[in-house]
């Protein structure tokens, strides 16, 4: 077994002083299939109460509200994880693998994850892609799979911040380039409109020196899972051309982004505001002390994303909390 070491800082600078902050988070691991959370913990500033539920997908959430006034808001996320190796994940299925599949969806429940979504839906570009990269029902569900992740791949230059949070995924599809988010929402996308169940993953990625990702170590990651017969939920990376493993740490599944974010909200003053974010997975081979008071690295990398608001918005109103793209 394996033992992560996750950290996560986020931090919302105001231009000017804000009268209130309502924020949600989404940073806890689940402890499901190979993963368990070990322990988490979640540090605010200004301090405040925050309160915890799990969604109808279990996904863990916080949530807290800052009434003061304040000029930032840092938020730091701490949680260790324990993984078992995942069970190898066959090349292809048996004959017969999209009928079976074909009756387990009509007696289960997995409408939300077939149905378009706000980021994941069909259109011109998307149907012409799919003929492109013949996505169809051939071979096995198996097989086209892992040949969509490797066309993806090899389709889509990986370019950090070349898209905005809530970019639709005709951005991507357009310019050919993309972060880890528009790859994941193309393959759901994709993948729903052949018939297979398919779920957004928002979490994080373990990069060792031997790891050849070409996704960035100091951000959130995303990926897809589709459900397959005979092997159930499979994860897949089109921004690495990789399954998804044990270096995968699941934090929140959703039907894509906006069902997952890591973290939303509003808050009541400045137009203008600046968010920094920065993520370290470490990997120990024994598990580690669980040390509360972990500081946060002088070396970490830092993403910053300026929040963009229309000049016509009123001065003292309501608005939405800038969100993290995962990278």
């Amino acid at each position: 077994m394996d033992f992560y070491l996750i950290r996560h800082l986020t931090k919302f600078l105001y231009a000017n002083q804000v009268s209130e902050s309502l924020m949600e988070a989404r940073m806890h691991p689940r402890s499901d299939n190979n993963q368990r959370c070990l322990s988490f913990s979640l540090s605010v500033s200004p301090r405040c109460r925050v309160f915890s539920y799990r969604d109808h997908l279990g996904n863990n959430v916080h949530h807290f509200d800052i009434p003061g006034e304040h000029s930032q808001l840092v938020m730091v996320a701490e949680a260790l994880v324990e993984q078992q190796p995942l069970p190898e994940v066959p090349q292809s299925l048996r004959p017969g693998a999209w009928d079976e599949l074909d009756s387990l969806v009509a007696m289960g429940d997995f409408s939300e994850m077939m149905l378009p979504s706000e980021f994941a839906k069909p259109s011109p570009a998307l149907l012409d892609l799919a003929k492109l990269l013949d996505v169809r029902r051939r071979d096995d569900p198996m097989v086209l799979l892992r040949q969509l992740n490797a066309s993806l791949y090899h389709w889509f230059d990986y370019t950090p911040r070349s898209t905005h949070v809530n970019s639709p995924i005709e951005e991507a599809l357009e310019s050919r380039k993309g972060v880890c988010q528009d790859f994941a929402h193309t393959m759901i996308a994709l993948v729903r409109h052949v018939g297979i169940p398919c779920r957004y993953v928002s979490g994080y990625l373990y990069h060792g020196e031997e790891n050849a990702d070409r996704s960035t170590s100091d951000a959130t990651h995303a990926w897809v899972e589709a459900f397959l017969p005979q092997v159930g939920w499979v994860g897949f990376d089109p921004t690495n051309n990789l399954l998804a493993q044990n270096r995968y740490i699941r934090t929140a599944l959703g039907r894509d982004y906006a069902d997952v974010p890591p973290t939303r909200g509003i808050y009541r003053g400045s137009k203008e505001s600046e968010l920094y974010v920065a993520v370290k997975v470490s990997k120990y081979v024994d598990m580690p002390p669980l040390d509360r008071d972990m500081p946060v690295p002088e070396d970490w990398s830092i993403i910053v994303e300026r929040a963009q608001e229309p000049p016509s918005a009123p001065e003292r109103v309501l608005r939405l909390q800038q969100m993290q793209q995962q990278q």
